[in-house]
């Protein structure tokens, strides 16, 4: 049986949205606390990937927060830290970003079962790859450091460099027919509007 345990980043910039995202009062509860909520009904345990200094809302106990060793590298930093924190715990992890309140449960376990015998299971939906989306084997980890090394930071180049395993829209179409699971909130205006839509 395969072991998936889950990882959520929340320490990018937010430079479009102007403040914080991880913090953003979305209902009773902030995004990433909703986004840690529904994460953990498809995997465990989880990790949740900080910037040094961040402050973060109040987590579950059980969740593990870990700091990125070093700003301002991107999403792939974010993966090594993660996966890191996880080796020895799971054999994979599904790595998800903090501005995604319309996290399907279903989604996540569909892209697990589609990882089958593959390193990575990543969406490609209207020609652009979701590395923030998809599952990774934790034997992915000396790729994304060797990569780290060389100052190769496109999450592409890890595709390019592990056995991924890339998922159709028609793949996923039956558990999130919207993709609403793919819909980040990169701006006020992308928040305003899942806020009056009452998701």
């Amino acid at each position: 049986m395969v072991r998936i345990g889950g990882i959520i980043l929340c320490g990018g910039q937010s430079k479009r949205m102007g403040r914080p995202k991880a913090s953003l009062p979305f209902a009773d509860e902030t995004l990433l606390q909703r986004v840690v909520r529904l994460l953990k009904e498809a995997v465990s345990p989880l990790v949740v990937v900080a910037a040094r200094d961040q402050q973060l809302p109040t987590l579950p106990g059980d969740v593990e927060v870990v700091r990125d060793e070093e700003e301002g590298r991107g999403p792939l930093q974010g993966l090594a830290a993660g996966l890191t924190a996880l080796v020895g715990r799971v054999d994979a992890a599904y790595v998800s970003a903090c501005d995604v309140p319309i996290l399907q449960p279903a989604f996540v376990r569909r892209m697990i079962d589609l990882l089958g015998v593959h390193q990575i299971s990543v969406p490609k939906i209207d020609g652009f790859h979701h590395p923030l989306a998809a599952v990774y084997r934790l034997d992915v980890l000396d790729i994304v450091k060797n990569l780290l090394h060389k100052n190769r930071r496109a999450v592409q180049a890890l595709f390019d460099e592990a056995d991924t395993r890339v998922v159709s829209a028609a793949e996923l179409a039956d558990v999130d027919p919207t993709f609403a699971s793919l819909r980040n909130l990169n701006t006020l205006e992308d928040y305003e509007k899942a806020l009056r839509d009452g998701i």
